[in-house]
């Protein structure tokens, strides 16, 4: 607040007449601090009109607009007042609007950067470790959370996100410690869900649907319960259920990577492939570049005899991930479908002399798509 009552003695210098820039900041700041966002939007707008170039107030502008809900409007502001000064504060309110739009990829280049500025901030850490989880970047949050948790073992929140983080990365003796930790505290949805995921990831769909099912009777909007229990009816021959459950988990949150992969790949196997794709692509949406879900989307413009995107996509896909044997594969036969001979023998010949160097390969898979 000082840098502010230095910016009003400056506007009170520059324009001294009633209704002056200085008393429009006044207003403007206390309708802020009194949770009248509305108000505060409208003359921190007036002011930004008059002095487009001054950090605070484009600052204080996308915090009055973020508290309002106005996410998309809050973040062109943050990003506006980020370009005129740096300033970790500002760079974290932009990440908290990107996360509470549901945007977790936008989210992770200014967490990363305040957490490089304040390693020891927590809030940082649990929301970037959130947003690894979500993204099904299970390697990035074990690396991120495991020294923290290690210094501070009675952090649930963290001990929670790294316990999840190595259950689904199929770490299972390590997460089994964190799981301890956890219910050592009593029962909680959050224990069930650990428990429900772990047994899940073993193939014991039958107790990892219990579990789950309990998790959704003690929290029924804990982030990710709908999906993995949607992956576990689908995996205990429950199609309908599956969907339903997946499909809630959208009604929660529709930038659910794995429930819009897994629903993507549900209505592809029913041969409802407009239905498919949809939900495929708003899946590389929130995980832009994703290998795996480039490759579904190839196999299903295949599938509907869309032969050229198809190739083109699988083209572009073997140039980023060379060593993707399914998709050369993929890339063969659609070759041939198309009358191309020579180029499908010599995609198979590749497909054989990447088969033949690496004998049982991890194909690049969408992440979390087990």
């Amino acid at each position: 607040m000082n840098r502010i009552a230095f910016l009003l003695l400056c506007l009170a210098l520059s324009c001294p007449a009633q209704d002056s820039p200085q008393q429009l900041m006044q207003q403007a700041v206390a309708a802020q601090q009194a949770g009248r966002f509305e108000e505060a939007v409208q003359d921190y707008r007036l002011l930004v009109k008059q002095y487009p170039n001054v950090f605070e107030i484009r600052s204080n502008l996308g915090a009055a607009l973020a508290g309002e809900g106005q996410y998309t409007e809050a973040i062109a502001e943050y990003e506006k007042a980020l370009a005129l000064q740096s300033n970790p504060t500002v760079r974290l309110n932009l990440a908290l609007s990107y996360y509470k739009s549901g945007d977790f990829g936008k989210a992770l280049d200014p967490l990363k950067q305040v957490h490089a500025e304040e390693p020891a901030n927590m809030q940082v850490i649990e929301l970037l470790g959130d947003c690894y989880l979500r993204l099904a970047q299970n390697r990035q949050a074990i690396a991120l959370l495991t020294p923290v948790q290690s210094a501070d073992p009675g952090n649930d929140a963290v001990t929670y996100l790294l316990g999840t983080a190595l259950v689904r990365d199929g770490q299972a003796a390590k997460g089994e410690q964190i799981i301890d930790r956890i219910l050592r505290n009593g029962d909680s949805a959050e224990s069930r869900m650990l428990m429900g995921t772990a047994e899940y990831m073993a193939g014991d769909y039958a107790r990892a649907r219990a579990d789950l099912q309990k998790a959704i009777q003690l929290n029924p909007r804990l982030p990710g319960v709908y999906a993995y229990l949607g992956k576990t009816l689908l995996k205990s021959g429950d199609q309908a259920g599956g969907q339903k459950a997946l499909e809630e988990a959208l009604q929660l949150d529709p930038n659910d990577f794995i429930s819009n992969l897994d629903l993507g790949l549900l209505l592809r196997q029913i041969q409802d492939y407009s239905g498919a794709m949809k939900y495929f692509r708003h899946a590389l949406e929130v995980h832009p570049g994703d290998p795996g879900v480039r490759f579904e989307i190839a196999s299903t413009e295949a599938a509907q005899g869309r032969l050229p995107e198809a190739a083109s996509d699988l083209e572009s896909l073997i140039e980023d991930e060379p060593d993707f044997r399914e998709a050369v594969w993929q890339l063969a036969n659609v070759y041939i479908r198309e009358g191309r001979k020579a180029d499908g023998e010599r995609e198979r010949a590749l497909y054989m002399k990447l088969s033949a160097s690496r004998p049982a390969p991890e194909q690049p898979a969408a992440k979390d798509s087990k």
